[in-house]
């Protein structure tokens, strides 16, 4: 299995396991944000759904270490995380948000 294949199946399962709609809203704000931060996701989702900012970084983590589509870096030990997208996977994500939820498996 090629990596992207298997990307492919990480976030189709990560989205399939979507509740409350909130992950699949989370990979449309990751794709027109381009750069972010858990507290800048955080308040994007919270108008929306209720969700803690806790729930945010928790699922951040899980995307970058466990389905591997995001880049982290950080300026210096006072700023906070920037996440971005890495390039490759963004076609990939801009097809998992645009599926209907029966596609995916929810």
């Amino acid at each position: 299995m090629s990596l992207k294949a298997s990307i492919m199946t990480r976030l189709e399962k990560f989205v399939a396991a979507d509740v409350n709609g909130y992950r699949k809203k989370f990979l449309d704000l990751v794709i027109k944000c381009k750069e972010f931060t858990v507290d800048q996701i955080h308040d994007l989702i919270s108008k929306e759904y209720t969700v803690t900012r806790n729930e945010v970084a928790s699922m951040i983590g899980y995307i970058q270490s466990k389905v591997g589509i995001l880049k982290s870096h950080k300026e210096s030990y006072k700023t906070p995380i920037v996440y971005t997208v890495k390039d490759e996977y963004i076609d990939i994500i801009k097809m998992m948000v645009g599926k209907s939820p029966q596609s995916v498996g929810i």
